[in-house]
């Protein structure tokens, strides 16, 4: 098949297709197939590209995308060339797999995700285990000189769990994806320990009495060396990466950085964003009036997020919505009371409808508006007549992706 703009669309369609992902359809299908097992009989067919290239794997119920990547910014700023594997996308299809090198950062061409997806047999293979495939499939092809690679769910289960890295981190441990990986944070953190492997050095972003045993009890099994981020003696400094966790994130990345051996450069580590292309993470989308996006999408994370724009004092208009899969009941008592909420749905089976949505948030001072651009623009217009306001956009990965691309779009 020869290669055209149409037929990467055609072929990039039918994957999704053929192949559901759980970013569009859940964990409640066949897009989620945990185990080893299919992941290793692909790596095997496709020649082992994941033993060809020293890798970091990342695991952790929030921050770990953001810890990913600080380590390719510092990594590629000492002359290393970084692959970067993260998910899910925001916008094109080609943000999980990425390039960092000295010079800057790009994304796998068309091209390449086309022959891939022209060559392969795919028969049997999840969504994830396919997207995994391909990212060190390529990374083998460009001859990294190290990937940082970021879990999808859970980790002891999880398809990237083929690697043998040079270091497992892992960033912090909440209650989300309760149905899968269990529902303390002690069962959460045994699935992402799950990534420790004999000898190798495994870091924990953040200690605390309930999954701490944990992580020691698994070291002591594997076992490996284990330590924890707030035991290094680092400098913390602001980044282009502004939201509440990120300082938490910055420590685990320093730490980390140590146990590899690599000085961090300061400079690179602030311009974490620029020099890896990451988006979502407290993202000012315009300035006046003032927009900002966050994937936080759990307890957890919106707990933060929510406490950050109240602090502010300032009117607060909040773009909201979520996935029906995701925990409602968990975020309802943490939504700023004060705020007026646009409730939004954005595309796909797993969103909950926005009317559904009001019927859960009772007390609140809510607009149904239904699609994500049709809450974006009656939010900015109702804006426009609150001075001195913020504009929150999040609830989901989702809304957050729609909203991104109609103001990359203006």
């Amino acid at each position: 098949m020869i290669y055209t703009e149409d037929a990467y669309n055609r072929l990039l369609a039918d994957l999704y297709t053929r192949h559901p992902s759980v970013q569009n359809t859940g964990f409640t299908t066949g897009a989620y197939k945990p185990g080893l097992a299919g992941m290793e009989r692909f790596d095997a067919a496709l020649g082992h590209p994941a033993r060809q290239f020293r890798s970091i794997h990342v695991a952790g119920t929030n921050g770990k995308g953001s810890v990913c990547s600080m380590l390719a910014a510092a990594l590629s700023a000492a002359g290393l060339r970084v692959g970067l594997y993260t998910s899910p996308h925001l916008v094109d299809f080609r943000e999980r797999i990425k390039l960092v090198e000295p010079g800057g950062w790009s994304m796998i061409p068309r091209e390449e995700v086309f022959a891939f997806l022209t060559e392969q047999d795919f028969e049997g293979l999840s969504f994830f285990e396919i997207t995994t495939g391909l990212a060190f499939w390529w990374f083998a092809r460009q001859e990294v000189d190290i990937a940082v690679i970021e879990v999808g769910l859970g980790g002891r289960l999880d398809s990237t769990n083929i690697l043998t890295p040079e270091l497992a981190v892992v960033t912090s441990i909440g209650l989300d994806h309760c149905a899968l990986l269990g529902n303390t944070r002690g069962a959460i953190a045994a699935e992402k320990a799950g990534i420790f492997k004999p000898g190798v050095p495994a870091l924990c972003g953040e200690r605390d009495d309930e999954t701490a045993p944990v992580f020691e009890a698994r070291a002591s099994v594997v076992p490996c060396p284990l330590f924890y981020a707030e035991d290094f003696d680092v400098e913390l400094f602001d980044t282009d990466l502004t939201g509440p966790c990120q300082g938490a994130n910055l420590r685990t990345a320093l730490a980390a950085l140590q146990l590899l051996g690599i000085d961090p450069d300061r400079d690179a580590l602030a311009h974490t964003a620029a020099r890896t292309g990451l988006r979502g993470r407290w993202e000012r989308l315009c300035n006046d009036p003032e927009v900002i996006c966050d994937i936080g999408h759990n307890p957890p994370a919106l707990a933060i997020n929510f406490r950050r724009l109240r602090e502010t004092g300032r009117p607060l208009l909040i773009v909201f919505g979520i996935m029906a899969d995701k925990d409602l009941a968990g975020v309802r008592p943490l939504m700023p009371p004060d705020a007026h909420y646009f409730l939004v749905a954005p595309k796909g089976d797993r969103a909950l409808p926005a009317d559904v949505l009001e019927s859960r948030l009772q007390g609140l001072s809510c607009t149904v508006c239904g699609d994500v651009q049709a809450g974006v623009r009656q939010a900015l217009e109702a804006a426009s007549r609150t001075p001195g306001c913020i504009l929150y956009i999040g609830g989901s990965n989702f809304v957050v992706a729609e909203a991104v691309e109609l103001f990359d779009s203006r």
